[in-house]
């Protein structure tokens, strides 16, 4: 087992039955409380990152999308693009709705976030259903650009996001 591997198996903690029974929650935050455990990861994202070629834009998912993204758009020499929960964008925005493991929710990117054929990485921190990738992707369709690649720190596999992404794809540093 890698480094990488085993310091995110020792600082990301399941969490059984949250936020709802059944559901098991993968907590990040001990990661992000280890600066030299964050700096492995980011390295090690931005390292996955690189296989996808040029981009314009990270693009990142409310809420722990926002954690790595801006690093990750950082070290590629990319713009960084939030994407929210509906209602906290000031400004105009597309929308689109999406199922989750345990409901449903909607997303929102300003309309012009991105320009007309921007290569763009969606970054977030865990691929669960593949619901949240597969509704940033119809937003950066919406915007005119182009998903040149997803990516996460962790993948659950028994989730069938990666299916659910074919043929975009997913890159991840940990899968359960």
């Amino acid at each position: 087992m890698s480094d990488l591997t085993e310091t995110i198996d020792r600082l990301v903690r399941p969490i059984e039955d949250w936020p709802e029974a059944g559901v098991t929650f993968r907590d990040i935050t001990p990661l992000l409380a280890d600066p030299v455990a964050l700096a492995a990861v980011i390295d090690g994202m931005v390292e996955l990152a690189e296989q996808v070629g040029p981009i314009d834009a990270v693009l990142g998912i409310e809420a722990r999308g926002f954690l790595f993204g801006p690093s990750i758009a950082l070290r590629l020499g990319a713009g960084f693009v939030p994407v929210r929960k509906a209602g906290k964008l000031p400004a105009t925005s597309l929308s689109t709705s999406y199922d989750l493991e345990y409901g449903s929710a909607v997303l929102e990117m300003h309309v012009d976030a991105l320009h007309a054929g921007a290569r763009v990485l969606v970054v977030d921190d865990v691929l669960a259903t593949g619901g949240t990738m597969l509704a940033a992707a119809d937003l950066v369709r919406q915007a005119g650009g182009t998903v040149a690649g997803n990516l996460v720190m962790i993948e659950l596999l028994a989730l069938g996001g990666q299916e659910r992404l074919a043929p975009l794809g997913c890159a991840s540093l940990r899968t359960y």
